[in-house]
């Protein structure tokens, strides 16, 4: 007898639905499972038959063969043990399926006593179950609240196998999991750390809210203990917050990678990803022999942090360079080529030598001269490039430590930020991947960065002297823009150039 039940699976982070054939026939025992599956669905069936029997179901001694189509495809995970356990218990007669219920996708990890796990990327799978024009999505309870997020679709969340056969053949019901999106969103986005908690350092302060009203990304430079890594985890704060669709995309690719919380429905404030210096280039952009997301599209739409930069290896630090101009990072592999968002702000911190305190007041520099310019050359000249501001960030002193007063606090400055960002987009309107001044691009820049001739003069003489590239000149433009925004004007002024010139003046301390 066949069967045919509708699951899903995740190809990058987006999913398309699979259709899990069962025939059951008379012949020698066998169970057999095609259609390209590999890893843990090849080891599904195991899970399956031990689940069905634990559940007071039988599992006659036939020839069982299930067929994952499209067969041209390989899936991947351990989503498939519900929908192929349903098909056994349809395809031999144990279950028949109420006319109201056939349109419904199925997915969900069965454990050995019949109980349902939670499967990456529902949320993905409960998109493409809407665009097919789907009823519903049955999967594990754990999975419900992150599927809820769709709306249009009857999401129905069980514990166990023998819940969902209750459901589907109409003895039984399955309360539908409902979500109020706005309601979440809103109560979700809020952030623990404050920029007010931060003592002095308000040159830096002024360098990040530059950074974050025009997306630039921005190098941190000082001593051990300086606040580097306390001002880059406040950076998310001062951002506008996410919108709806930002927070869904989002969610979706931390679905994919298995980041998201048991229960968790949404990440509804932007990311902040600090990896450790010992990662690898696969787990920075992305891959495995089962391709999974990396830390710069985990990062999409928030803030990639890398504390001590210089100590990452090299090769981590350049296939960074393609998804800070792209937005995104393509991951081919021998039967497969996909493609993760990557438009992430990165904020990085690092001591000015080894041992930390070089050009420090208060502490002697033990660093040979070489040894200091060794260390700074690590970080390779092109990837400096791309990050448009470089700011130094001295030692605090004893009077801004004992200081009571409060500073500034996360939401006055994210105030200013909101209404550069928003003259950004009015101009920017129509322009795609346009959206902030740091994704300008040379024509976008040749139209709206006009420069006075005193400007220009003050350019001049900073590009000659200093030696700076055409990409860094491009760069002093787009942050001379943001800093107009910020004053609310479009002119650019000299004073916006002169400013702008100052967050690259590292560009010369590396190059020795």
């Amino acid at each position: 007898m066949l069967a045919r039940v509708t699951s899903g699976a995740v190809l990058g982070i987006d999913a398309y639905l699979v259709t899990v054939e069962t025939d059951v026939a008379s012949g020698l025992p066998s169970f057999s499972t095609v259609g390209l599956p590999q890893g843990a669905v090849k080891e599904g069936k195991e899970r399956v038959v031990a689940a069905l029997q634990n559940s007071g179901f039988q599992v006659p001694p036939k020839r069982i063969t299930i067929n994952l189509a499209p067969a041209d495809i390989r899936k991947e995970g351990s989503a498939f043990d519900l929908p192929i356990a349903v098909g056994i218990l349809a395809g031999t007669g144990q279950l028949s399926i109420a006319p109201g219920r056939v349109r419904f996708v199925l997915l969900g990890e069965l454990g050995l006593d019949g109980g349902l796990r939670p499967a990456r990327g529902a949320l993905s799978i409960a998109l493409a179950a809407r665009e097919q024009g789907f009823t519903g999505l049955i999967l594990p309870r754990d999975n419900a609240a992150e599927a809820a997020v769709v709306e249009g679709l009857e999401v129905r969340g069980a514990g166990t196998l023998l819940d969902v056969v209750r459901f589907l053949d109409g003895s039984e019901d399955l309360p539908p999991a409902v979500l109020d999106r706005e309601a979440l969103f809103h109560s979700a986005g809020a952030y623990e750390a404050d920029f007010a908690e931060v003592k002095g350092q308000e040159h830096v302060k002024r360098a990040l809210e530059i950074a974050a009203a025009g997306l630039h990304n921005i190098l941190m430079v000082g001593p051990p203990g300086s606040g580097k890594t306390m001002l880059a985890r406040r950076l998310p704060t001062i951002l506008p917050p996410l919108t709806l669709d930002e927070a869904l995309e989002t969610t979706k690719i931390h679905s994919v990678a298995g980041m998201l919380g048991a229960g968790q429905s949404l990440v509804a404030t932007r990311p902040f990803r600090a990896p450790h210096h010992t990662i690898s280039d696969a787990g920075l952009i992305g891959g495995g022999s089962t391709p999974r997301p990396g830390e710069v599209s985990l990062s999409h739409h928030g803030v990639l942090f890398m504390d001590e930069l210089p100590e990452f290896r090299r090769n981590v630090l350049e296939v960074m360079r393609q998804p800070l101009e792209d937005g995104d990072v393509t991951i081919s592999r021998a039967a497969i080529s996909l493609t993760y968002p990557a438009r992430f702000m990165l904020a990085a911190a690092m001591n000015p030598c080894p041992c930390g305190y070089y050009g420090d007041t208060q502490r002697k520099c033990s660093c040979p001269a070489q040894v200091v310019q060794r260390y700074l050359a690590r970080v390779s000249g092109p990837l400096l490039d791309r990050i448009d501001l470089h700011v130094e960030v001295p030692a605090v002193g004893y009077r801004d430590l004992r200081d009571t007063r409060q500073g500034e606090t996360s939401e006055a400055i994210r105030g200013r930020v909101l209404r550069a960002r928003e003259r950004q987009l009015a101009r920017f309107e129509g322009r795609a991947g346009v959206h902030a001044n740091a994704h300008m691009r040379v024509r976008e820049i040749r139209e709206f960065c006009p420069v006075d001739e005193a400007g220009d003069a003050l350019l001049r003489t900073a590009i000659t002297r200093l030696g700076f590239s055409a990409r860094a000149y491009h760069r002093i433009l787009k942050i001379a823009l943001t800093i107009a925004d910020l004053e609310s004007t479009s002119q650019i002024g000299t004073a916006h150039v002169a400013e702008a010139i100052q967050y690259r003046s590292l560009d010369r301390l590396m190059s020795g």
